[in-house]
Formats: C-alpha cells, sequence, structure tokens
C-alpha cells in the first residue's frame, strides 16, 4: 500500500509514466526504499537503498511514501480471507502469513493443492506471492522469504537441506550479532547449526538458539491465530407473548444495558443495533439504527428507536403479542473515555453527532450528507459527498495562509461553462471574457496554475474534466470588484484550439 505526498516529488514532468515505481519510508531521518516493483528491481535497486543513492542511478522513478497503517490493515483482510482453508491463521508483519494446515490439507489436495489454490487465489487478487510448506511456522516463513522454491512441497530431506542453506539473516539477530556471524565464517544456518548450542548462546544469547532449533524443527512454537470476536447479540423471551408497549419498551432498555455493559467490558461502542421482534404468530419486524460516532449509552439510542419507530409508513401491530425479543450489534469500535474540555468542545461535538443521527434516522442515511475531502488535485474530484451518519475522523481541510486569498472558491460549477475569451498573447492571461453574454473585464489577475490530468487514464475527449489535456487556471477579478475562477483547457502544443471555461466564484 502507498500513499503519494507531493513532497517526494512523486512524478516529474518528464517521467514517464511506466518509469520504475518504488516505494519509501523515513529510517533515521533519511527516505530509504521500502519496496520496488519488478522493473526497479531488473535495474538493479533493492530495498534498504535510500532514495537519494537510487535517483542518482535511475533519474526517473516514480516515488510514493509507504503507509504502514494501510499495509496492516490489509494484512489483516488477506488472513482473514485464509481463514477459508484452515481456522489457525496468523499474520506475521509487515508481510507474512502463517497458516496451520494440519488436518486441512487433504481437503484441497493435499499440501501441493492448497499451494496451487493459495497462489492462483492471490493471483486473481492481482498478487505475486512466495509459497512454502514446512514443519514449523518460522521454517516455512524463512524458506518462502529466502529460497527460490517451486511452489510443490519438499520432501523432509530437501526440506532440511533447504533451510541449512539458508542465510544467517534468517535468525533475526541484532545487526552486530550478524555482522559477527559472518565475519566467523557462519553465513548459512547448516554453518551455525553444526556449532555447540553453548557456544552459540554465550556469544549471541539464548534467543539465536531458539531461533535455529525453530527452523530445524527441534523446537515447535504454537502460533496465535487470528480471532474474530463474535458479534454481541442478546436475547429475551417470555413465557407469555407481550403486546403492551411499555412492557417491550421496558425489555428493550433491559437489552441496551446488558449491551452497555458488555460494551464497556470490550472497550467498544456501538454504531449499528438491530432489534427484532418475534411475534407469536412467526411474524417479525426488523429494526435498525445506525450512530455517528460509537456509543454505549442506551438513552440516545433509545431516542434514535423512537424515531425509527415514527417514521414507519406502517405502524408496529404487535398481533397477539411478541414471544421473543433480540438486540444486534454487528458494527462496533473502541470507544475510549473521554474527558471534557473546559470551552465545553467535547459536548459540542457529541450534541453535533446526536443531531446527525436523529436526522439521518427520521430522513434516511442516504438523504444526509457531508462534504469529505478526497486525495486528487483535479478540482472537481477533490471532495466526496458522503452520508453524514458514515463520516470517519475529519479530515483537515486545506487552508490558506493568514492573510491570503483562498486558493479554490467556495462555489464550483459542474460541468464548468464556456465562456469566451480574449488575451493579449495566446497563452497569456484573459484580458477581458463573456460569460452569459456580458462582457467583463479582467482588472487585476493571480496566475497561472498549471493542473496536469491524471496521466495514468487514456487520453482523449473535449470535455473538461473527460480528457488528457492541461489546465491553466487564473484567479481574475473583472472592473465591478468580482472575482472569479477561469482555466484554459489545454496547451497550444496539445490542441491547436484550446477552449477557455469558468469553473467558479469567489465570494
Amino acid at each position: 500500500m502507498r500513499s503519494q505526498d507531493p513532497a517526494l516529488g512523486i512524478r516529474g514532468t518528464d517521467t514517464p509514466p511506466d518509469a520504475p515505481l518504488v516505494l519509501v519510508a523515513k529510517v533515521k531521518g533519511a527516505m530509504v526504499l521500502g519496496a520496488v516493483d519488478a522493473d526497479a528491481r531488473a535495474l538493479g535497486l533493492v530495498p534498504g537503498l535510500t532514495l537519494a543513492d537510487a535517483r542518482a542511478r535511475i533519474p526517473d522513478l516514480i516515488v510514493a511514501e509507504m503507509d504502514a497503517g494501510a499495509d496492516r490493515h490489509w494484512l489483516q483482510r488477506l488472513a482473514r480471507h485464509c481463514a477459508g482453508w484452515t481456522p489457525l491463521v496468523t499474520t506475521v508483519p509487515p508481510d507474512g502469513i502463517t497458516l496451520d494446515i494440519a488436518g486441512a490439507d487433504h481437503l484441497f489436495g493435499g499440501e501441493a493443492g492448497l499451494l496451487t489454490e493459495a497462489e492462483e487465489t492471490f493471483a486473481g487478487l492481482g498478487m505475486a506471492v512466495r509459497l512454502a510448506c514446512a514443519a514449523t511456522a518460522e521454517a516455512a516463513q524463512a524458506l518462502a522469504r529466502h529460497a527460490p522454491l517451486p511452489i510443490a512441497p519438499l520432501s523432509s530431506a530437501d526440506e532440511r537441506e533447504a533451510i541449512r542453506a539458508l542465510p544467517v539473516a534468517v535468525l533475526g539477530l541484532e545487526d552486530e550479532a550478524e555482522i559477527a556471524l559472518r565475519r566467523a565464517g557462519l553465513k548459512t544456518i547448516g554453518d551455525v547449526a553444526v556449532r555447540p548450542a553453548a557456544a552459540i548462546a554465550a556469544r549471541f544469547g539464548m534467543a539465536a538458539v531458539t531461533a535455529l532449533r525453530r527452523l530445524t524443527g527441534e523446537e515447535q512454537a504454537p502460533i496465535a491465530p487470528l480471532v474474530e470476536p463474535e458479534p454481541l447479540h442478546f436475547e429475551r423471551r417470555f413465557a407469555e407473548p407481550v403486546g403492551h408497549q411499555a412492557a417491550v419498551a421496558g425489555c428493550f432498555l433491559d437489552l441496551l444495558r446488558m449491551a452497555a455493559e458488555a460494551l464497556e467490558a470490550r472497550g467498544l461502542g456501538g454504531r449499528r443495533f438491530v432489534l427484532t421482534l418475534f411475534r407469536s404468530d412467526g411474524a417479525r419486524h426488523r429494526l435498525a439504527i445506525e450512530t455517528g460516532l460509537p456509543t454505549r449509552d442506551p438513552a440516545p439510542v433509545m431516542r434514535l428507536f423512537d424515531e425509527r419507530i415514527a417514521a414507519l409508513a406502517d405502524p408496529l401491530d404487535p398481533g397477539f403479542g411478541y414471544d421473543r425479543i433480540t438486540l444486534f450489534l454487528p458494527v462496533t469500535e473502541p470507544l475510549a473515555a473521554a474527558q471534557p474540555q473546559l470551552d465545553g468542545a467535547t459536548q459540542d461535538s457529541e450534541a453535533l453527532a446526536e443531531l446527525i443521527d436523529r436526522l439521518s434516522t427520521r430522513l434516511g442515511p442516504e438523504n444526509l450528507c457531508r462534504l469529505a475531502p478526497r486525495d486528487s488535485h483535479i478540482p472537481e474530484q477533490a471532495q466526496l459527498a458522503l452520508p453524514a451518519i458514515d463520516a470517519r475522523a475529519p479530515i483537515r481541510w486545506p487552508t490558506p495562509p493568514p492573510g491570503q486569498p483562498p486558493q479554490r472558491p467556495l462555489f464550483l460549477f459542474d460541468p464548468p461553462q464556456p465562456v469566451e475569451v480574449i488575451a493579449e498573447v495566446p497563452d497569456g492571461p484573459p484580458h477581458r471574457f463573456r460569460w452569459r453574454r456580458k462582457l467583463h473585464e479582467v482588472r487585476l489577475f493571480e496566475g497561472p496554475e498549471r493542473i496536469a490530468a491524471e496521466w495514468w487514464r487514456r487520453k482523449g475527449g473535449e470535455a473538461p474534466g473527460q480528457g488528457g489535456l492541461t489546465r491553466d487556471y487564473y484567479r481574475i477579478e473583472d472592473a465591478r470588484g468580482r472575482r472569479y475562477w477561469l482555466f484554459r483547457h489545454g496547451l497550444y502544443e496539445e490542441k491547436a484550439d484550446p477552449r477557455w471555461y469558468i469553473h467558479g466564484l469567489f465570494a
């Protein structure tokens, strides 16, 4: 996974779109390659090389910053996907997954069949993986990372030989200890394995001996499988059906209190609550609400359910009564204790969240939206209208420096409206323009701000936002003091007669 940062100089204006791609991370104040694609590796770039050295060797590089959080999230998702082969799955950060397939491989045609299915599954996701089977989890990870193995599993003898040929780096020792081993002539696991364990422990510690034993199969270490917590589910049964509204509300409040205790024990808050009422004749009524922030307070949840019931087109009909009521919490999130600030900021945010919850419940989540910033340099694609109740942690919108006018107008035309422009020079700023049959004399201008097209998309098309043409934006003020945001769609070397558009109005 990667996140783009303009400060890295991801791609220069002359960088070809098929240039090698490298991902970088900051290590001890320096930008170091954390991952490289196949083209970069073929040119001699390897992880651990500094970005400056990589650019010195290959100036044309596409550079992106690594996103460790996204990598962990993606690894967890892949691990959960692997649970279809065996329930004993664990992650080995930053890029490894271990499966204990004992007793499960026969369901897929043995080890070879399971490896082939795993390779095909990940290939369908567009991922290239290295797979290996071994007697221990540590040995399998070491073989997958360092040995040039085929997909077919090895015999016991071949596995021992392959492990003994691995470099000492698989022991996971400190850099100084690994260098000391190499200087002593111990470059492979086989070289270390023939030495007395007492001597290895005295020089490099018991961790080295333990790692060696786990690689060679002399010691087993159980893996800690991923355990998905069961969704919270609460139920109340009645000996006699109940149909009185007060009795149903009281039972529901008891279920919410039970849920609050369970959520507090787990350090969680509920985001989605599903109430199901089972009638004695077999019919059921299902009501669901969502909250913008995780909560375990029964009072606001009760109010939201009242809003939900009031918004129903058909009122709830208890019939001959309900004999069972269940409460299900399919979506939960961590919820830590919050300390209110002296100025009441915490209370204000909670009040806003409660208002959004009530309006979303009454009007429908799709009818109440919130604008969220999007990582795109194309103006009309720099924001998304998302359901307000689904909004996550707020992202700070870009703000101009103090005392400076905004770089972007608050109001954008969708689509941009064509204008007729007269410029002093073909590629210069507008001198006057005609919009909606009115002529505007340009008094002041700022620009151009050049915004390149998305180079990874197919070029073509004349409409703004659909072609691969460059835009030159100008902030314009006319003789009456009104300010506009105009752009020329295309350079003259890209198009013989580029057109002009007005994209927005400044306040």
